[in-house]
């Protein structure tokens, strides 16, 4: 085996100047784990590893050479462009010749990035020099060609109608941040002088057609515009046109759109209007582009400029079984990449577009595309890509975690969701499987406390400067996984939450009516934040750091819906989203974004710093999208004296990002085996099941007076090798590994979390442990298990405190083993919920109060279940039912065939019945210290109205009595609490007894005698 080489830091990244062509670049040897400077430009080559691949510490092989796969037309272009270039862009016209000068100019106030002009150069050279002309020929230089006549067919994006033409398409792959809407004003710039000159050369399109996938880039894109009266057009911006050609420019047409634009019309609707009656038809190729197209239409062909191009891709066809495999995300891709090819084929079929340009940091294919995951689009002319940027410092660079006081080979914070998942306890997730949002925070908090820590010195050194400078505040990203998971963050992080406002009067009862429920209503609360910088972080009225993005909201207002202009809210939210870092704007005070998914394309903040990955990041290619959000750069004044831009950071958690994209393996066909769909029946809604979500229990203490046995109490050891208490990070840029231990460059900067242990004390730790105790014990809100008014309440906390305040400090100062560590790592989410689950089990009542009623603890999330929900595939075998809600029942045995063969037989006292299957009916227990979830064979509506939880069991062993007692605590619980009816629990140790127990328990209940 390979010994493992580690990497060597190098004195600085960035070692290109912008405005040149990249004369060398940084390489690694693979033997000694040095970098050299090589001489010369990188060539262009995509990498990607096989998900396989051995990723130990620092091991760099040579069989890793084939993951590297070099981008062969654009190598052949580059040599050509040069050429050309070098020539005085001989065989162009005058106009271009004077444009690109113009552009050239080193005494430009505003300079372009070489990698600008060089896209912008090759998409001219492609079309005026190679073009096709009128003979049928293709253009040449005077002298050979790299890229040959036969090159060109990897261009024709060929639609899988024959009656439709290919598309032609170009790609500029440009990194984020390196400036694509630059380059697209450059080429409207050279094709509408060129034909405003010469009416009559085709070879240059008079309109333009801008496509973009939302619509916050639709309306940054209108500075394309050249009929545009805000003065704010990139063409004055960045004096892109000689001033003897201004008046040209204006002669052609612009129209900015975005994807939406190209969905077909209704049979039935007209200018955005439905009708019942009129009947118009489908759409034809003409009509369709005419109605979209407006003045545009009769200048066609068209040139076509995609921006975000990386989602106008044609995806391939796919099977019935792997259609099965594309999650929801992958859909919805694949639909908007179809509309968009589709409506640009029908434009060309009814116009014509002379080329397309798509302009992207990212031109893939994704995973769900009918295409390897992570492959180029075969149309790439152009590859200036995130390296490339970084070493020529046009974006910021970023770090990652390369290792940390843990000594793991793979740092904590480096894959954190990962670390998040394993080893999660049935306890610690969900019915569905995924894992309860506040076991995400408690996982992720430490990570979260550190990355808040550098961002605090990042916000006091932006604070320090002078007050001539830009004071924007630096900004801090947090992406998770689902909306669930990004509230809880979002209320830990701002404080903010929504609470229930409800009457004093409202469980006096102990009841919950139609009219109380009226009284009550939802306000916004403002809390403290767990960050433990509350003065960075946390929200107050009036006064927003830190806010949540409502994806799905922002998603449909994004999409140009006229239904969602109505939706003030997001309306509002989208305008803070849209400014953040811009002084005197709404989202200029904004300091943390907590979102699902990556943020909006096109959000163009520059003053991102710190970004947190809290979800799963399947794919490379997400990894480089949602990392660039932070890359935009702040300050572009190169130093005068090298012409170097200065380096500015981004730090990274939580996401596990290589700098080059990974190509995923090839999808294989599974087994051909039936798959059978399980899934709830609308019209049998009658037969629905509600359940409650049990978490765990509490008493209903009359007379607070508590006490716990020490001797009982196990030990809790802080554990520094398991929760990293300093993160080295270092730029990765290797392209051998595509992981943390990858090439670095530049020094290890320490992270910490020194900032975090100046701010706490051992004593507020012990105090919020105990009022966290004390809230469980007695309960918030109308399921609070102490009855009676809010002053009733808060008359027992009040009485309970200072007893638990007392338990809490002997435990931490007998049995909590800090392993030297700092005391206050014990204010971790993750050892304060386990000091407040051992000391809540350690608590028992005053025995001299007599039994205490117990009441059900419910999930925050999701507190009552339903058999509306059940909707999953298996390759099981299956019974189709009558008197179910669900349309079959799962067999893993026979007794459990024959049980629901007579559940169905059962008419005179069974009136509905359904398989705890996928489970969605758990009851946690604990069996020899380990907590458990018990998921019973079936639930039961009888035709009393009790529900029955019915287990089939033929062996018995000490565990499973141990459940049967769970569940009797479980009915107990839920009867006392009395919202969803009256609940029995029954075991059937033969299949053919059924009847009779189920009769008999019917019977007892009808009569008012009380099962036990």
């Amino acid at each position: 085996m390979t010994e493992p080489v580690l990497i060597q830091p190098v004195e600085s990244p960035v070692i290109c100047k912008p405005y040149y062509e990249p004369d060398r670049y940084w390489e690694y040897d693979r033997t000694t784990g040095r970098a050299g400077k090589q001489t010369g430009r990188r060539p262009a080559m995509y990498w990607y590893k096989l998900p396989d691949a051995d990723t130990r510490r620092g091991q760099l092989t040579l069989e890793l050479e084939e993951g590297r796969r070099e981008l062969v037309l654009v190598n052949k272009l580059r040599k050509d462009v040069k050429r050309w270039r070098q020539s005085n862009w001989e065989g162009a016209t005058n106009v271009t010749k004077d444009l690109l000068r113009h552009w050239w100019r080193k005494d430009r106030a505003r300079r372009f990035f070489f990698c600008q002009l060089e896209a912008a150069e090759t998409i001219i050279f492609l079309n005026e020099i190679r073009g096709v002309r009128k003979d049928g020929s293709r253009g040449k230089p005077r002298w050979t060609p790299e890229f040959t006549d036969a090159d060109f067919e990897a261009l024709f994006d060929r639609p899988f109608d024959p009656d439709y033409s290919p598309l032609t398409r170009m790609c500029c792959k440009m990194a984020t941040g390196s400036g694509k809407t630059v380059v697209m004003a450059m080429l409207i710039t050279w094709a509408f002088c060129n034909r405003a000159r010469v009416p009559s050369d085709e070879r240059f399109p008079n309109a333009a057609l801008v496509c973009c996938p939302n619509l916050t880039i639709k309306e940054r894109l209108q500075v394309l515009r050249t009929d545009s009266s805000r003065g704010d057009d990139y063409y004055k911006q960045f004096d892109l046109v000689p001033p003897q050609y201004r008046d040209l420019l204006r002669t052609g047409k612009v129209l900015v759109t975005n994807w939406h634009f190209f969905a077909p019309e209704s049979e039935h609707s007209e200018g955005g209007r439905s009708y019942r009656v009129v009947n118009k038809g489908e759409e034809t190729d003409e009509a369709f582009a005419r109605n979209r197209l407006g003045e545009l239409f009769e200048r066609g062909p068209l040139m076509v400029l995609n921006d975000e191009g990386h989602h106008a891709y044609r995806p391939a066809p796919i099977s019935e079984k792997e259609a099965k495999t594309v999650g929801a995300e992958e859909r919805k891709e694949r639909e908007e990449a179809t509309v968009w090819v589709q409506g640009l084929d029908r434009i060309n079929n009814a116009c014509g577009i002379k080329f397309c340009v798509d302009l992207s940091a990212t031109p893939f294919y994704i995973k769900g595309s009918g295409y390897p995951e992570g492959e180029p689009f075969p149309w790439i002319v152009s590859d200036f890509g995130l390296v490339d940027a970084i070493e020529s410092g046009i974006t910021k660079i970023p770090r990652l975690p390369v290792s940390d006081t843990t000594g793991q080979p793979d740092p904590k914070y480096f894959r954190l969701w990962r670390n998040i998942t394993k080893d999660l306890a049935p306890a610690q997730r969900l019915s569905s499987g995924r894992p309860k949002p506040e076991v995400v925070w408690e996982r992720a908090q430490d990570a979260l406390v550190q990355l808040a820590g550098e961002y605090k010195k990042s916000f006091e050194a932006v604070q320090q400067a002078s007050d001539t400078a830009l004071k924007a505040p630096p900004v801090m990203i947090v992406v998770c996984d689902n909306t669930d998971i990004a509230q809880v963050f979002f209320e830990s992080i701002s404080g903010q939450s929504e609470v229930e406002d409800i009457p004093d009067d409202f469980s006096a009862s102990g009841e919950e009516t139609e009219s109380r429920r009226k009284r009550s209503k939802m306000r916004v609360s403002y809390g403290a934040s767990k960050t433990s910088f509350p003065e960075l972080f946390q929200n107050d009225k009036g006064q927003l750091y830190t806010i949540r993005i409502d994806t799905k909201r922002l998603e449909k207002i994004e999409s140009d819906d006229p239904d969602a202009t109505r939706d003030e809210a997001a309306k509002e939210l989208r305008e803070i989203v849209n400014t953040v870092g811009k002084p005197g704007k709404p989202g200029q005070d904004v300091r943390c974004v907590v979102s699902v998914s990556m943020l909006t394309e096109g959000w163009d903040a520059n003053n991102v710093t710190h970004i947190l990955g809290v979800r799963a990041f399947g794919s490379q290619l997400l990894c480089e999208q949602v990392v660039g959000r932070g890359l935009r750069r702040m300050n572009y004044t190169p130093d005068p004296e090298t012409e170097l831009l200065p380096e500015e950071y981004v730090d990274v958690y939580g996401i596990p990002f290589s700098v080059i994209p990974y190509k995923g393996k090839p999808s294989r066909t599974p087994a051909d085996r039936p798959v059978n769909h399980v899934y709830a029946l609308p019209e049998r809604a009658a037969y629905e099941i509600r359940f409650p979500n049990v978490e765990g229990y509490v008493y209903a203490l009359r007379k607070p007076s508590i006490k716990a046995d020490f001797a009982q109490l196990e030990r809790l050891v802080i554990e520094p090798e398991k929760t990293p208490t300093a993160t080295f990070v270092r730029i990765i840029t290797d392209h051998l590994e595509g992981g943390a231990r990858g090439g670095g460059i530049g020094e290890y900067v320490e992270h910490n979390r020194s900032e975090y242990y100046a701010r706490h004390h051992l004593q507020e730790i012990e105090f919020e442990i105990s009022r966290q105790i004390v809230a469980t014990l007695v309960g918030e809100g109308s399921q609070a298990p102490v009855k009676g008014t809010a002053r009733t309440r808060g008359l027992a906390r009040h009485q309970l405190f200072p007893q638990v305040l007392k338990i809490v400090r002997k435990y931490v100062s007998n049995k909590v083993d800090f392993r030297s560590a700092h005391p206050c790592e014990l204010g971790l989410e993750k050892y304060v919920r386990r000091i407040k689950e051992r000391l809540l089990d350690a608590i028992v009542p005053d025995e001299q109060e007599g039994e205490m009623p117990i009441l059900p603890i419910l999930n925050r999330y999701k507190p009552i279940g339903t058999t509306a929900d059940v909707n999953f595939t298996t390759k099981r075998n299956v019974h189709s039912t009558q008197r179910s809600h669900v349309n079959a029942v799962v067999l893993d045995s026979s007794w459990e065939q024959t049980a629901a063969f007579y559940l169905e037989q059962q008419t005179d006292h069974v009136f509905c019945y359904v398989r705890n299957d996928r489970p969605f009916l758990l009851i946690p227990y604990e069996y020899e210290g380990v907590q458990h979830h018990f998921e019973p064979d079936y639930i039961v509506r009888l035709g009393s109205g009790k529900t029955l939880i019915l287990e089939i069991k033929g062996e018995e062993d000490d565990q499973d009595r141990a459940k049967y007692q769970a569940a009797r605590r479980w009915v107990t619980a839920i009867n006392n609490w009395g919202r969803l009816g009256a609940w029995d629990f029954a075991v059937c140790r033969d299949p053919a007894l059924i009847p009779r127990q189920i009769a008999q328990m019917s019977t007892v209940f009808q009569a008012g005698i009380e099962h036990s």
